[in-house]
């Protein structure tokens, strides 16, 4: 027994207790654990088991120091005392001196006693309680009976069967895994739902640790926790632990709070663990991410798909939405047929058509992607083959999985057909890359929800494609064809769609501009712009531009025919057409502008004999005026109410232009932005015509490039001409008084002129035309009459006179002498016809010049046909 306490290696505690190094977490030396110290804060010192011995006289003989604790007294008190006059109230004393009788004569006794403390010195009572008493009888060394008594305070007692049952209550009620783990990190309990989980019963769980239940590396994460828990103390909460559970391959997750366990008396005893298993938790918030994740992606197609009517740039925005918040690689196929504009439904019904790759793009550097089959690049035009995965998709309409190649960076590949309105317009290919999770159904319904929202989009940029380019036919066939030519004026224009070099083509507009020949070697130049845009205002600017032209061979002055297009304006957007125009027209003020198209327009005649040009303005721009050697300048001519308003008369303004001067036509689309005020790019414009001796088509090419910057999405009409006036020797004018022989005169100047200028072919018909005309003047006209013949790209012949009824041609009978000379002129002329002037009327007609084969009607011929 001597080795005995050398292996109970003890150091003395500051109570005056021994401590274990067990108490420090360290491992005790091997030995006879019956000899080992038990650590300070055993259950003894927490229950406070107190002890004293009663002699064979029934008084106390032995009063230990716990004694002293428990009832307060010393003792030095205590020896001698007769327990039961002591601590025993009066009225019960009777019962104890039968008990304490019994236990001397040798009985065993365990009861529940209540006792009260002795008064204090001072007078104060003492204290009440209740003791647990177990009394065993003894005898003293001469044999006689004595007893010695264990006393434990019952509210102690009471507190640990509390306690305990508690405990016992929740470790083994409780729906969670609940461990007790001892400072060896070895379970020391478990409860039946841990051993429900990982099998067997709770004992056999008994001195297991984590590594029996979680992969190496888990485990040596929550061992370390676990030994930080226990010498810190501090709790852990909600520590996620991912691992497995017998008969299972599908992986779990727990939330583990830990916590440091301590004794009654402070000193820690082990961790508890408890463990709630959040797999079902976890998916479902991976799902409602995903979902999130999902609806964020769809919230953001519908913000940046469709922002373009161009189809490559849609499909492009698509990509830049799913890489890589949805997969790492990506692509778009679109059928050829539809990228060319056909009309039928593009695609073959077993998705062999052909197809263009439009869009590609990856998260990947230097990834390419082929999908199923060789790498294909943007732009190349291919098919697939009839047994593939894609061509399934475009034939049936359905998303296919693709399956991934082996030693390949793609893991897993969905082809969904790009449907819109029942129609495959095109594939698109989602990829995600090895160390990516797979796609799933979710991904899938997502996939399809994008690929449509694209697909919708392209589609409507198809349909405007196709919309926008039969506008954009219909307003460039209402354009002059060429280069216009006209009488005394050198002519270049320009038209320029908006936004023609941007990605994002802009909708047709309403701009024209025309070159008219009038009768006299005139020539009406005209720039307009119906307001707004698309198909019905490029429709609205075709009826104004043919409405002009008709305007015009009706020869009516500048200002007569704005006012007429204005009531034909009105007349466009009404239910009524043209009637509704015309009680518009009588009520202005009544009339609906919403229902109207509004337009501005700029309408000027220009004279090549006099160099004169009049000008009336619908509320456009003013014409630009460069004269030579000087700088250019806006015209001042009154802007006028738009077409379409009403109500108002519009204001002529006539110019003398001349010789090699400059005028500028255009339309708002050039001068006019977001960016800049209206004046700035006037100012800009005026400024970019510095030189007007240049060619006219540099002039219009150096304004376009210099305003590159100072137009915005609107279109641009640009119609210049430079006045190159009718020679004094092409004209040939005179005045004949109102008698019989001007007639003869007529033809003798006629015919003098003609042979002057080497015209003697148009000779004889001309003389029988002009004396028909100058007949007619004489016998219908009034006042003096004016013959003049003006010779340019054709011979023109007017008569002039100071009548205001208009010539009218018809069929004469076989019996009338007269009314032929018309149907004379229209027969050998080109053309022929009559106008109002200032002063009366004039009569013109028009002779091709000759040409080798004149072409000319024999005037012999004609008469004869006449009769």
């Amino acid at each position: 027994m001597s080795e005995i306490p050398a292996k109970a290696t003890e150091s003395e505690d500051p109570s005056g207790g021994a401590r274990s190094q067990a108490a420090y977490g360290a491992v005790a030396p091997q030995g006879d654990a019956m000899w080992q110290s038990s650590p300070p804060g055993s259950i003894y010192d927490y229950i406070k088991v107190a002890s004293f011995s009663i002699g064979p006289d029934g008084l106390v003989d032995q009063w230990s120091l716990r004694a002293e604790q428990v009832f307060g007294i010393s003792a030095e008190q205590a020896v001698g005392m007769d327990p039961i006059e002591a601590f025993i109230d009066p009225d019960r004393r009777e019962i104890g001196q039968r008990k304490m009788a019994e236990i001397l004569d040798g009985r065993e006794w365990t009861g529940v006693v209540p006792f009260r403390a002795p008064d204090g010195e001072d007078g104060t009572p003492g204290a009440e309680g209740l003791a647990e008493v177990y009394v065993m009888p003894t005898r003293t060394e001469d044999g006689a009976k004595a007893a010695v008594c264990i006393v434990v305070d019952v509210r102690t007692l009471r507190s640990i069967e509390t306690d305990l049952a508690a405990s016992q209550s929740i470790f083994g009620q409780s729906p969670f895994g609940f461990l007790l783990i001892d400072p060896d990190l070895r379970v020391r309990r478990a409860n039946q739902r841990f051993a429900t989980v990982f099998g067997g019963t709770p004992d056999e769980h008994r001195g297991k640790g984590v590594h029996d239940y979680l992969p190496r590396p888990e485990a040596e994460r929550v061992a370390a926790t676990l030994r930080r828990v226990l010498d810190t103390g501090d709790s852990i909460t909600d520590m996620h632990v991912t691992g497995f559970v017998p008969g299972s391959e599908d992986r779990r997750h727990w939330s583990v709070n830990l916590y440091r366990v301590h004794s009654g008396s402070g000193r820690p005893i082990g961790i508890a663990w408890l463990a709630i298993d959040i797999t079902a938790r976890r998916q479902a918030a991976r799902e409602a991410a995903a979902a999130r994740r999902n609806l964020a992606l769809l919230n953001e197609a519908g913000a940046r798909i469709g922002n373009s009517l161009d189809l490559e740039t849609t499909a492009r925005e698509l990509l830049d939405v799913v890489v890589p918040g949805f997969c790492d690689l990506a692509t778009v196929d679109l059928y050829q047929g539809l990228l060319a504009g056909d009309e039928t439904p593009p695609g073959l019904a077993d998705g062999s058509a052909e197809l263009r790759r439009v869009a590609f793009a990856s998260a990947v550097s230097d990834a390419p992607f082929a999908g199923s089959g060789p790498p294909i690049a943007v732009g190349a035009v291919h098919h697939y083959p009839f047994n593939s995965p894609c061509a399934d998709a475009l034939r049936t309409a359905r998303p296919q999985y693709i399956p991934a190649e082996e030693g390949g960076l793609v893991q897993s590949t969905l082809a969904v057909p790009m449907v819109a309105h029942d129609t495959v317009v095109g594939l698109a290919q989602f990829a995600r890359t090895k160390g990516s999770e797979p796609f799933g159904d979710r991904d899938r319904e997502l996939a399809v929800e994008l690929a449509a929202r694209a697909a919708v989009c392209i589609d409507n940029a198809r349909l405007y494609r196709r919309e926008h380019e039969r506008a954009l036919m219909l307003q460039r066939s209402l354009l002059p064809p060429g280069d216009p030519v006209a009488s005394g004026l050198d002519i270049a224009c320009r038209y320029r769609p908006g936004n023609s070099s941007s990605d994002r083509p802009s909708e047709v507009g309403g701009d024209w501009f025309d070159v008219i020949e009038l009768p006299g070697h005139r020539t009406a130049l005209v720039v307009g712009d119906v307001m707004g845009r698309g198909l019905r205002a490029a429709v609205a600017m075709g009826e104004l531009r043919s409405a002009v032209r008709t305007l015009a061979l009706l020869d009516l002055e500048p200002a007569e025919v704005l006012s007429a297009l204005d009531e034909i304006a009105r007349g466009l957007g009404a239910p009524g057409g043209v009637q509704q125009a015309t009680r518009a027209a009588r009520r202005p003020r009544e009339a609906d502008l919403s229902e109207v198209y509004l337009a501005t327009c700029v309408y000027a005649v220009y004279d090549s004999v006099t160099r004169r040009c009049t000008f009336a303005n619908a509320g456009h721009l003013p014409p630009v005026l460069v004269e030579p050697g000087e700088a250019a300048l806006m015209l001042d001519v009154p802007p006028g109410m738009p077409l379409g308003v009403g109500g108002e008369p519009f204001e002529e303004v006539e110019v003398d232009l001349p010789e090699g001067a400059l005028l500028a036509l255009y339309t708002d689309g050039l001068v006019e932005s977001r960016d800049h005020p209206l004046d700035e790019g006037l100012q800009a414009f005026v400024g970019a015509l510095t030189d007007p001796s240049r060619p006219l088509e540099d002039v219009c090419d150096h304004v376009l490039n210099t305003l590159d910057t100072h137009h915005g999405e609107d279109d641009i009409a640009l119609l210049m001409a430079r006045v190159q006036g009718l020679p004094t020797d092409s004209v040939g004018d005179w005045t004949l008084p109102r008698e019989p022989r001007s007639v003869g005169r007529a033809r003798e100047y006629a015919r003098g002129q003609l042979l002057s200028w080497d015209l003697e072919p148009l000779v004889d018909t001309t003389e029988l035309l002009v004396s028909e005309l100058v007949t007619n003047a004489l016998r219908y006209g009034e006042g003096e009459i004016r013959l003049r013949l003006l010779l340019d790209r054709t011979l023109v012949c007017e008569v002039w006179d100071s009548g205001l009824v208009q010539p009218r041609r018809r069929r004469a009978r076989d019996t009338d002498e007269g009314g032929r000379g018309l149907q004379l002129v229209g027969l050998l002329s080109a053309a022929w016809g009559s106008r109002r002037t200032p002063r009366g009327k004039t009569v013109w007609f028009e002779l091709p010049l000759p040409d080798g084969e004149t072409g000319l009607t024999d005037p012999a011929e004609a008469l004869l046909s006449l009769f």
